[in-house]
């Protein structure tokens, strides 16, 4: 019990000599140049941070003569059960020694570091050891605890997968994260972790990161065991603690240092060093001289990267302009092969549309024959039906004489009511053939129809047919007109002919006699009727012939049909092949276009590289003030204090304070944007926007 209570007295003696260093209790810079007051705060701190050194390596080595002890007894003595419920306590009592350990190695590097760099006055670089020791320490505090995750390679141990999360829950670490990956010179998880703790100590947010992650311990438990310091309430002290480095001004370089292959040792001499008395004025001078030295180094470095980088530029530029040469060459062949082709297409498009010329006066050569003959035909059908007209009217002669002879013979009443019957049969036969031949001549008529329709769709050459039709039309509609007339004519024959019976009935007897005349008569009327019928048959095969023309015709219109379409086939795959010749021709322009650009692009990156050089001339020019020199701001004349601090500006080299040196411009000689002061910003923009010009 003695024993605890002694362990509890000295931590709470640790706690209370290691307490954060609040804002207000860091010294002038006056203050901090007196050698008496100086050694006085040597004196004062040094003391407890030799005891919490021999307090740490006694709780080390009893914390590793512990774990021998337990790992002998587990290994060589079988113990019951009771046993490995000590084993357990012991090992957690370990664990509990190691993170106290740690922690009291941490606040004690971190007020090393910031009492070193605030009587150093200057930003931190990388070489500077207790900033080195620092990191060593919080490397060895995200390593405790780790979890071994197996792949395929081996077993993996690494503090990076942690730190990745800080990208997905807090966006802000997106830069760090893709900084960190596009650093080739990295090659393992530890050296990324290191690069990336680099990094946020420069942007002064390690200790909110670090927050975020402790906020989330439910994703923290993939990567680290339950009694981890990440995972306890010594994790959320170190936190507490990192924001004091908020005052420290570091400027660290990553390129050129290995960070995979360093080895993480803590080095306790750095904290049990005696105090030394040394002159100030020189250490002030030394440090002044090396950083002024490494700040022109620097400069030199970055620029030299970036005429490496431009000279690069270049080469892509000009193997780029080589390419799009090529493709320019390769354009123009295509273009005049596509010229040849389009040369070829429009002679055969010539050579088809002389074909389809003479196919259609071949057509329409045939058609006015075709025509000639059909009206010849239409010619012989009229002289047919005047023929027949005439022998309708001498029929109606002979019926009057029969009429008159009727009256003398009243006896042969009978017999001539036969004959009379026979007239009727014969009649109503030429009444059907005049029936049969109006349905043919409205076939004509629809045929004629369509005729006219077709040749108005496929040529305007050939008006003369559908004129020639529309002629046939009229000759048609006289037809009918006469036809009509034909048949007013037959009526009043019937009627006659009711009256002539009506006179046979009277004078049967006086007909008696003459009916041999008038059978002679009836058989010469039966040898006209033969021949009218044999005409008839004639007229119904020239009919078929027509019909068959007409066929014919409809076939040569089909066929001119599908000629137009090939027609309107090669007019659109013309269409098409100047549409092409359009668009290279318009591609041609934008390569011309684009390989004129990039001669200006050259052009400004030659202006960028004679501005660079003036400018790394300019710098050499240049010193790096220094910061016991600069008691005033050199622009508004005030007095620095604690409150108004010292700043340099990267592009001038002299001291400003916070407000006249609050703007940040990206310079040749850094990366990324740096602080600037108000004169050196206006300059630089003026630069950029007659550049720009």
């Amino acid at each position: 019990m003695a024993e605890g209570e002694s362990d509890t007295a000295s931590a709470a003696e640790i706690k209370e000599d290691f307490e954060i260093i609040d804002k207000k209790q860091i010294p002038n810079t006056a203050e901090l140049k007196n050698e008496e007051k100086e050694k006085t705060e040597e004196a004062r701190w040094s003391a407890p941070i030799l005891s919490l050194a021999k307090k740490a390596s006694e709780n080390l080595a009893l914390s590793y003569g512990n774990a021998l002890k337990s790992s002998s007894l587990v290994g060589f003595i079988s113990k019951p059960v009771s046993n490995d419920s000590t084993a357990k306590t012991s090992a957690r009592h370990h664990t509990m020694e190691e993170r106290a350990n740690l922690m009291n190695m941490m606040k004690l590097s971190i007020k090393t570091l910031i009492q070193s760099a605030l009587s150093l006055g200057r930003t931190l670089d990388s070489d500077f050891p207790p900033l080195q020791q620092f990191f060593v320490v919080l490397e060895h505090c995200l390593k405790h605890g780790l979890k071994v995750k197996k792949t395929f390679i081996g077993q993996n141990k690494s503090f990076f997968g942690p730190l990745e999360l800080v990208e997905k829950l807090c966006p802000e670490a997106s830069d760090i994260a893709t900084s960190v990956k596009n650093l080739p010179e990295l090659k393992t998880a530890v050296g990324r972790g290191r690069a990336w703790l680099y990094l946020a100590l420069m942007q002064k947010k390690l200790a909110d990161y670090l927050k975020v992650l402790l906020d989330h311990k439910h994703l923290l438990s993939e990567f680290y065991e339950p009694d981890a310091l990440m995972m306890e309430e010594e994790g959320a002290v170190i936190v507490g603690l990192l924001v004091g480095l908020n005052v420290i001004d570091a400027n660290l370089c990553l390129k050129g240092e290995d960070l995979d292959s360093q080895v993480g040792v803590i080095d306790f001499s750095l904290y049990l060093k005696e105090t030394q008395d040394s002159d100030g004025q020189q250490d002030g001078g030394i440090t002044a001289v090396l950083d002024q030295k490494h700040y022109v180094e620097e400069l030199n470095r970055h620029l030299s990267c970036t005429v490496a980088d431009l000279q690069n530029k270049i080469d892509c530029l000009e193997k780029t302009n080589s390419k799009l040469q090529e493709e320019l060459a390769a354009a123009t062949d295509r273009i005049g092969s596509l010229q040849e082709e389009q040369q070829q297409l429009k002679q055969q498009n010539e050579l088809i549309r002389e074909r389809s010329e003479k196919s259609v006066e071949v057509t329409k050569e045939d058609t006015k024959v075709e025509l000639d003959t059909y009206k010849q035909s239409r010619q012989g059908l009229d002289e047919m039906y005047s023929d027949v007209w005439k022998q309708l009217k001498e029929e109606k002669k002979i019926r009057l004489e029969l009429e008159k002879e009727l009256e003398l013979q009243i006896g042969m009443k009978t017999e001539m009511e036969i004959a009379m019957k026979l007239l009727e049969k014969d009649t109503h036969e030429k009444q059907d053939t005049l029936v049969a031949l109006r349905q043919q001549l409205e076939e004509v008529k629809a045929i004629n129809l369509q005729m006219f329709h077709k040749s108005q769709n496929a040529e305007c050459s050939l008006q003369q047919k559908t004129e020639a039709i529309s002629s046939f039309e009229g000759k048609a509609n006289e037809m009918m007109s006469s036809m009509k007339q034909m048949e007013e004519r037959l009526q009043h024959a019937e009627k006659a002919r009711q009256g002539a019976e009506e006179r046979c009935n009277k004078m049967k007897q006086e007909l008696a006699g003459r009916l041999d005349t008038c059978r002679q008569q009836i058989s010469q009327l039966d040898s006209k009727c033969s021949t009218l019928e044999k005409e008839l048959k004639s007229e119904k095969e020239q009919r078929q012939t027509l019909q068959r023309e007409l066929h014919q015709e409809k076939d040569t219109t089909t066929l001119l049909k599908t000629e137009l379409q090939q027609m309107e086939g090669l007019k659109k795959e013309l269409r098409k092949l100047q549409d092409e010749k359009q668009h290279l021709e318009k591609v041609c322009e934008e390569q011309e276009q684009a390989l004129q650009e990039m001669g200006l692009h050259l052009s400004q990156s030659k202006l960028k590289m004679e501005d660079i050089k003036e400018v790394n001339k300019a710098l050499k020019g240049h010193t790096w003030q220094k910061d016991d020199e600069a008691t005033h701001c050199k622009q508004c004349d005030k007095e620095f204090s604690i409150s108004r601090r010292k700043h340099h500006c990267r592009n001038c080299g002299d001291i400003f304070c916070n407000t006249c040196s609050s703007n940040e411009l990206a310079l040749p000689s850094y990366p990324k944007p740096v602080r600037v002061c108000d004169t050196c910003h206006t300059l630089l923009l003026q630069r950029c926007s007659s550049n720009s010009s």
